[in-house]
This record gives structure tokens, C-alpha cells and sequence, in this order.
């Protein structure tokens, strides 16, 4: 699918300014670039009294009639053998190189004794010390948190410059399924799941999804469906069911009558052998398999990394090693198999097994509940003992 992102080039960017206050959880699209130092001038990062180091040898210092607060808009010359009551976020008087802490002194008579000699700098933040004039701050890619928010904020940046979320068109198939709130009529009736879980996956990956329902299995109201998502302006669209070889798979005859060019249809995975991917203009069309959880693990393979490469990002999937807590069989040979599994820290070593999960079916999503890892075996593999080790797909 990275293949299929760079040859495709839908990696052209579009950025918007925000309100700092909406950009939780969205993606730089520049570099904030430091304009200034940070600080500015040398400054206090505790209280104590501003000093130069060479005077602590006289032991007994002068204290300067003024004090020295956070704030303070005229920055004061230290003279000689004189100390000056400094506090936290202070510019350092000029002259001064050191900070000593009220700790490490005594008042007597109006002058400063110190018990205990500090090292040069001691409590100075220099010039530039959180950010230099030209250092990258936040680099463009960067997923908004509380972190960022606060360094925008200090730099009064209202309006961060963001990556506008890619449209991800949603809709299931099947004249068999229900949506929400439709009431059942017959038995053979089931309701949907894959278009609720697949908007709630492309929302949280960054996208915004929008949401069209369920479609009957006929030619002539699938083509009014899909080309209301084309005019949506849908970077990508998606959809589930209808894409297998039966008489009502109907997906791929569609979409050849709108004028898609396919990319490919069928992989060698399991589960999600039958997904097809096709082309007009600028969208791409991704038809995920029927089955929930076929649907959901095919959309995390190939819809995710689409999604982070219109948002500016690389996609590296999240793959550990763990050791097999009991006797792994492959269920096909000769294609690439992922299975929902558990993992458990046991000793510092990470273990996996499979208590709870339907291993073998591809219809349940319940599968991915509490841990939602997925096993990746490769189209070579075949069953593996138990304390062997795996690769795991880490998906949360």
C-alpha cells in the first residue's frame, strides 16, 4: 500500500490555520521555526541573590537596596561585592553570573554572609537555552498534544497551521442489512456494524469520514450512491460487501461502468483476499470485504496508510516480537494470515495466546476486544511450536 500511495501521488498536502483550541490531535504542516532566543537574556531560575562568582572569595557581600522580581522592566547593574535579591523568572542583573540560593546564605546587619560557595552559573538559565533563533521547535508532522498546545501558547501562536484531514467516503452494501434504528422484518436480516466501526477507525487515524449508510445490492442504485461520494469531493471511498465472485457481488461490474481504472483486486491475506482497489481522477476507491472483522483488518492494512500519507506522514506499522504460549496452526498456506491474539507481560518477556478470540473466522469484531493485536504470519510460514517467537501487528 506505500507502493500504492507514491505511484498513485496522492501525498499533495493541503494545509488550513485553526484555532489553538480546536488543534488537539491534528498535524503540523510547517515547521515552527524559534524567531528569538529562549530566554532572551540570562535568567533566574531560582530564588536566591544574583552574584558575581569571584565575590563569593570575599565572603560578606553588600545587598543592593533594590530587589531584583519576576517582571521587572529595567534590568540593574550589579556592582562590585554587591549582591542583589533575585526571584525565579528574573532577568539577571548585568554583571552577575551566578545565582546563590537564600539557602546558602545568612542576613546579618544588613549584609549577605555565605555559608556555602556555589559553582559559576549556578542558578542561571543562559541566553537561549530552551531555543535558539532559527531552531526548529515543532517539526511539520508533528500530532498535536498538550505539549505542543502549551509551546504554541507561549509563543502566541492563536492559529497553527495544520494539515487539512483527508475525506474518507463510507457506505456498506448488502440489501440483507440493516442500519441503525431499522427495525428487523425477516430472520435472514443482520444489522451492520462495518460502517459505524469504519468511520470511528478513520476518524481516530486523522481523516474525516462521511457517512452513507447502507446501499442495496443493485447496479443501478449502487452507481447513484458512488457517484454522490464522487461528488462529495471524498478523497478516498470506501466500502464493504459486494466484492467477492458471487452473483451479488456487484462492486467491481460498478464500478468498471463509472469509468475506475483497477488498481488490483484480490491478495494473497487472510482474512481480505477479495479487495479491490481502483482509480478515477484524483480518488481512490477501496472495496473492503463484507465480513466485519475482514473489514476492519483489511482497512488498517491498506486504508491507514493511505490516510497518513495525504496527512504528510510515513507509515511504519507497529510490530513487536512474542513468544507463543501454546501451538500455533496456520490456517492457509501460501497467502499472508493475520490473527486477532492477546498479549500478556510476563517477566519482563512478552507472550501472546489466543484465550477468547474465535481464531479461524472472519465475521466476529468482537475478536478484536480488550487486545487488539493481530498475529502476522507470512504466505511461506507454516504452524509454528509453542516458545517460538511471532511478529505482532500492534494496533491501539
Amino acid at each position: 500500500m506505500r507502493l500504492l500511495a507514491n505511484n498513485q501521488q496522492i501525498n499533495n498536502l493541503s494545509s488550513e490555520k485553526i484555532a489553538l483550541s480546536n488543534s488537539l490531535g491534528r498535524i503540523t504542516s510547517e515547521n515552527l521555526i524559534a524567531k528569538e532566543n529562549s530566554p532572551i537574556f540570562p535568567t533566574a531560575s531560582l530564588d536566591g541573590y544574583a552574584i558575581r562568582f569571584i565575590d563569593q572569595k570575599l565572603n560578606i557581600l553588600n545587598i543592593f537596596i533594590n530587589d531584583n522580581p519576576a517582571g521587572n522592566q529595567t534590568r540593574q547593574v550589579l556592582p562590585e561585592s554587591f549582591a542583589i535579591k533575585t526571584f525565579t523568572g528574573s532577568i539577571m542583573p548585568i554583571g552577575s553570573d551566578t545565582l546563590i540560593p537564600i539557602e546558602n546564605v545568612t542576613v546579618i546587619d544588613g549584609k549577605l554572609k555565605i555559608d556555602k560557595q556555589v559553582s559559576i552559573g549556578n542558578g542561571v538559565r543562559p541566553i537561549g537555552e530552551l531555543y535558539k533563533n532559527g531552531d526548529v521547535i515543532i517539526k511539520k508532522g508533528t500530532k498535536i498534544s498538550f505539549t505542543e498546545i502549551g509551546v504554541f501558547a507561549s509563543l502566541n501562536i492563536s492559529f497553527p497551521k495544520v494539515t487539512q484531514k483527508p475525506r474518507v467516503a463510507i457506505f456498506s452494501t448488502g440489501s440483507e442489512i440493516l442500519d441503525l434504528g431499522e427495525e428487523r422484518e425477516t430472520f435472514s436480516q443482520i444489522r451492520s456494524s462495518n460502517n459505524h466501526a469504519l468511520e470511528a477507525l478513520i476518524r481516530e487515524s486523522g481523516a474525516e469520514p462521511i457517512q452513507y449508510g447502507i446501499i442495496a445490492d443493485e447496479v443501478d442504485k449502487l452507481k447513484i450512491a458512488i457517484n454522490e461520494t464522487i461528488n462529495s469531493g471524498a478523497d478516498f471511498i470506501v466500502s464493504t460487501g459486494g466484492v467477492s465472485v458471487g452473483d451479488y457481488d456487484l462492486i467491481a461490474e460498478t464500478l468498471q461502468k463509472l469509468n475506475f481504472e483497477t488498481i488490483f483486486h484480490g491478495v494473497k491475506i487472510k482474512p481480505g483476499q477479495h479487495i479491490l482497489v481502483a482509480k478515477r481522477n484524483n480518488q481512490i476507491f477501496i472495496a473492503l470485504p463484507g465480513f466485519a472483522l475482514s473489514a476492519i483488518i483489511t482497512a488498517i492494512i491498506y486504508i491507514l496508510p493511505l490516510i497518513r500519507n495525504k496527512l504528510g506522514l510515513n507509515f511504519e506499522p507497529k510490530i513487536i516480537q512474542a513468544i507463543l504460549r501454546e501451538k500455533y496452526y496456520k490456517k492457509s498456506r501460501g497467502k499472508t494470515e493475520f490473527t486477532p491474539c492477546n498479549l500478556i507481560f510476563n517477566g519482563g518477556k512478552i507472550e501472546l495466546d489466543f484465550n477468547g478470540k474465535r481464531v479461524g473466522t472472519s465475521a466476529l469484531l468482537t475478536n478484536m476486544l480488550d487486545s487488539p493485536h493481530l498475529l502476522f504470519s507470512s504466505e511461506n510460514d507454516g504452524d509454528r511450536e509453542k516458545n517460538e517467537l511471532m511478529h505482532i501487528y500492534i494496533l491501539d
